[in-house]
């Protein structure tokens, strides 16, 4: 049985995180490069990430769709169950990546990345957030 009140929650979490991510990314890009507003950035994208992420794991868990071999692979099982279309599939498979390279590989963090990723690419987590919504809602 699907956990509607942790997802609901993480979902709050998330959309927490992505109103404070378009509060603070500055218009340019020259306005991005202090310290403080690139790694708030960053931080904040990890953890939208990462609510995502343990969104997908309480949906496999609680749809009973097996266990993943690996992260990526709840997408996919989501994917299969048709509770997120192939276009999220690979936009969750991208930001994971994304992800992991923030905390990982921390030293080869591209800033145009993260700046374009916080003041272009919010949409693709409200896009997420409706499909998993959608998919609550249908009895």
């Amino acid at each position: 049985m699907i956990d509607r009140e942790r997802i609901l929650s993480r979902i709050d979490h998330l959309q927490q995180y992505l109103r404070d991510l378009s509060t603070i990314v500055p218009p340019t890009f020259e306005a991005y490069q202090g310290v403080e507003k690139r790694r708030a950035c960053e931080r904040l994208l990890q953890l939208a990430i990462e609510a995502m992420t343990d969104i997908c794991g309480i949906l496999v868990a609680g749809s009973r769709l097996g266990l993943p071999a690996e992260a990526l692979d709840m997408f996919e099982k989501l994917r299969e169950a048709a509770v997120i279309t192939p276009e999220t599939v690979t936009t969750l498979r991208r930001m994971r990546g994304f992800r992991n390279i923030l905390v990982h590989e921390y030293t080869q963090v591209d800033d145009q990345i993260v700046y374009h990723i916080a003041s272009e690419r919010l949409g693709d987590f409200e896009v997420f957030i409706r499909e998993v919504l959608e998919h609550l809602a249908d009895p």
